[in-house]
């Protein structure tokens, strides 16, 4: 299975971002999907994650109410709408799969494959 994230740049405060997860060498329906980001000298946090099907999601505290994520299976593609960003969100984010397909936590452990990341930049 390999991850592949792209829709990072740079944008300034209050902006909008789009970050797209394509999936290849597997079936996305079979994990659950999640979003961590690593600002630098900073450790990895959890962003969002999504079950399976869709329907279970579980967001960060810092970015309730202003991030989205999605997924469509028959495209093997997740997505994490950004709004509002705000300049603490300057970060490399990472997609990342889990074999629990129902997990949404933010522990690491449980997540196995990870993309190569992208980085965000929320500047004026």
């Amino acid at each position: 299975v390999q991850l592949q994230a792209s829709g990072g740049g740079l944008v300034q405060p209050g902006g909008s971002l789009r970050l797209s997860c394509a999936l290849s060498g597997g079936t996305l329906s079979s994990y659950a999907m999640g979003w961590f980001r690593q600002a630098s000298g900073k450790e990895r946090e959890f962003v969002a994650a999504i079950g399976w099907s869709g329907t279970m999601k579980n967001y960060a505290d810092s970015v309730k109410g202003r991030f989205t994520i999605s997924r469509d299976n028959a495209k093997n593609t997740v997505w994490l709408q950004m709004n509002s960003l705000k300049t603490e969100d300057t970060a490399v984010y990472y997609c990342t799969a889990g074999e629990h397909p129902y997990y949404t936590g933010s522990s690491q452990v449980n997540y196995k494959y990870w993309g190569q990341g992208t980085l965000v930049t929320v500047s004026s």
